[in-house]
């Protein structure tokens, strides 16, 4: 049969197996289907880059992930069908596996890194990629020697919700060129509705509603006031950041957990503001963190001065009840994870393909090697003292170590890596320790947040891994081929993530723009501990009282983590998010007698255009920090001379076009700019909506299916 027939895994792939049952693969190890290929290495690198870049520009803008193994394995598949030899199946897990490290690397260093520029001390280009690539080198060298015991000997005893999902993409082939079609449309669609918005400034990409006017409701000069007009006198506002990745992200998390987000920024604006706000009138003096008096701020100052320092306590405060309420499973997954050592199967060049794997005097050498590299790092780069280096490098080992199956188990039950709360713990142990060895100030901040950035990473490498190489035991891919292009893989995530965070860190991380939630209660932790800020008093007090606040969040059974990212992050990427959540719903509602597969067929379309509409978001993104940096004379248009030449304008032609080029003056024209911009923020909605139905035309969901084909 040919690949495009479609295929199924073998009944006993995802149950127990009985007594001297075995598991054979789908591809079974005496097969010559090509692996390792110049298409499937260098395209895989290709959607490292790609993703990368998309990864490190979502978390940074709204705190969240992308899982790019997903719309990797529908691209590759797609594109696969354009060669005049159809990749083979093991082709496109190879390319799974390499571009998958876009996730778990950007991940890791997202959580840390951005913290060192918030504390003024910004690291190098090079020390980004380092941390990036030795976190994500543990994880593989950690988790490998427990690879046959998670695979094999835990056959069918877990669950595995994203390796299943991507299997069954990889495995039912048969239509996926119509799905790679979808995503590549939606991502150009993303991308030049982001290029129209925040490059051209074609409509405004923050809809204030100041413009929009209430029926009935007039001011004191008879006008009607207006819907942004009338929360002002409130001391509120209602924002929307018209951006096509950040509606998408909304559609894929759904509503329920889109509105709790939404919900803790309206505490926030609508709440805790006003609040504040409420009782300048009594305040005569200055109160820091702030810098002016309570009547003299603005609703951002409150926010960014006082309210979103509750949010990152909250943010911190859900990581540490994580940890607290998940040690007992922590505890049994290192025990089993201990056990696993035991288990470690056939390895070498002499054993069937689909067993082989690095053999444990690699993995011993490449610990050795890799641990050198991290203490030439932390003690000649970082340029702490010897004695200082071997205490940051044993921190990373033994905690890398312990953790990498609570990773690994986290992802095979239930396809979340608690990697955040285990990265916090990790940085206040290291912060102690490096106290009481006298490493403290601005060089001990900077080591503890590299360590913890490792740490983070190899953590989050450890669980990403153990999925890929689930994928390819059920599948039939080799194993050793798998884990030695993923250190190729990590490496090129590290240098995009480095690129990436080098060109956003000029919008000021932890700004409106680029708020980078979890790296700024890293910051707020680590310069508590180590630092010294007269203004810490306040700070700690307002840290504390979002602790409380995800204890409390706890207890009546609200996720307090995204509750806490709603209250630290701007309401104008909050909103957008939960109209992405929204149009999830309304796809995805069952009507009355339809078939089930229709309406999740068509929910599933859904997540591959919001899939799109990220990629193309986020590419434009990084496309815009590029432009931001590239200084030229440009023709410029200004509204009321018209054109005119502009030598060396001394703005980069990015800012020239922002500034001057679609600049809006006089009343009418800033009304028209903002009904432009509800209207396209509406359209692309409307085309999610729409194009995402028409997935329910079809009752087979080329996702999911796998009855499809016939046997191998």
């Amino acid at each position: 049969m040919t690949e495009t027939q479609g295929f199924r895994l073998p009944d006993n792939a995802k149950t127990p197996l009985k007594p001297g049952e075995v598991y054979r693969p789908l591809i079974p190890t005496e097969s010559t289907l090509p692996e390792i290929t110049l298409r499937s290495v260098v395209t895989g690198l290709a959607m490292t880059v790609l993703f990368s870049l998309v990864a490190a520009y979502l978390a940074l803008k709204v705190g969240q992930g992308i899982e790019a193994a997903i719309p990797i394995s529908i691209l590759a598949i797609g594109m696969g069908k354009f060669y005049s030899r159809k990749s083979s199946i093991l082709e496109n897990v190879i390319i799974q596996s390499i571009g998958a490290n876009s996730s778990h690397v950007v991940a890791g260093a997202v959580f840390t890194i951005p913290a060192l520029y918030m504390l003024g001390i910004p690291p190098s280009w090079y020390v980004t990629a380092l941390t990036a690539f030795l976190g994500g080198s543990y994880g593989i060298l950690f988790f490998t020697p427990l690879r046959h015991y998670f695979m094999a000997e835990q056959h069918g005893l877990l669950p595995w919700p994203e390796a299943t999902a991507t299997t069954e993409i990889l495995v039912s082939s048969e239509g996926t060129s119509g799905q790679a079609l979808v995503l590549v449309i939606s991502t150009l669609l993303g991308g030049f509705y982001e290029f129209c918005g925040q490059t051209l400034h074609a409509f405004r990409d923050l809809i204030d509603f100041k413009s929009v006017p209430i029926p009935f409701l007039h001011d004191a000069q008879g006008k009607l006031m207006t819907i942004g007009g009338f929360l002002e006198t409130q001391f509120m506002t209602l924002r929307i950041s018209n951006l096509a990745a950040v509606t998408g992200v909304g559609y894929i998390i759904g509503l329920k957990y889109a509105a709790i987000i939404c919900a803790g920024s309206f505490v926030s604006y609508f709440v805790l503001i006003p609040l504040v706000h409420a009782f300048a009138p009594y305040v005569t003096q200055i109160v820091p963190p702030g810098t002016r008096l309570l009547s003299a701020m603005s609703i951002d100052d409150v926010f960014t001065s006082y309210v979103r320092m509750i949010g990152i306590g909250g943010i911190a405060g859900a990581g540490i009840i994580g940890i607290i309420a998940a040690f007992p499973s922590m505890m049994r997954s290192i025990a089993f994870g201990m056990k696993g050592l035991g288990h470690h199967g056939e390895e070498g060049g002499g054993v069937p393909r689909i067993m082989r794997s690095l053999t444990m005097k690699e993995v011993g050498i490449g610990l050795v090697l890799l641990s050198a590299l991290a203490l030439g790092f932390f003690w000649l780069v970082l340029g702490t003292s010897l004695p200082q280096a071997l205490v940051g490098l044993a921190i990373v080992l033994v905690i890398a170590f312990l953790f990498a199956p609570v990773a690994a188990r986290a992802i095979a039950l239930v396809g979340t890596n608690p990697v955040s709360g285990m990265t916090l713990m990790t940085l206040i142990i290291t912060a102690i320790v490096f106290l009481s060895i006298g490493l403290t100030g601005p060089k001990g901040m900077t080591v503890a947040l590299i360590v913890g950035g490792v740490v983070c990473t190899a953590l989050a490498a450890s669980g990403a891994l153990s999925s890929d190489l689930k994928i390819g035991y059920w599948i039939g891919a080799t194993p050793r081929n798998q884990l030695l292009w993923k250190f190729v893989g990590t490496a090129a995530a590290a240098l995009s993530c480095a690129l990436a965070m080098w060109l956003l860190s000029k919008n000021h991380f932890g700004s409106a723009d680029f708020p980078a939630p979890q790296a700024s209660a890293m910051k707020e932790i680590i310069q508590g501990i180590m630092g010294k800020n007269p203004e810490q008093g306040i700070r700690w007090i307002l840290f504390g009282l979002g602790v409380i606040f995800a204890l409390i969040l706890r207890m009546v059974g609200i996720p307090a983590l995204a509750f806490a990212l709603g209250m630290y992050l701007p309401i104008q990427l909050n909103v957008p998010v939960m109209i992405g959540g929204f149009v999830a719903y309304l796809v995805g509602r069952k009507r009355e007698g339809e078939d089930p597969k229709a309406t999740k067929a068509g929910h599933d379309k859904g997540i591959l255009i919001a899939s799109g509409l990220i990629a193309g978001g986020g590419l434009v993104g990084i496309l815009d920090a590029v432009l931001a940096s590239w200084p030229s004379s440009v023709l410029v248009v200004d509204w009321e001379r018209g054109i005119c030449p502009v030598s060396s304008t001394g703005y980069p032609v990015f800012e020239s076009i922002k500034k001057q080029l679609f600049l809006l003056r006089g009343k009418n024209l800033e009304t028209l700019g903002e009904w432009i911009s509800i209207g396209a923020m509406i359209l692309l909605c409307f085309f999610l909506y729409t194009y995402a139905r028409t997935g329910r035309k079809n009752h087979v969901d080329p996702i999911v299916e796998e009855t499809r084909g016939e046997d191998i």
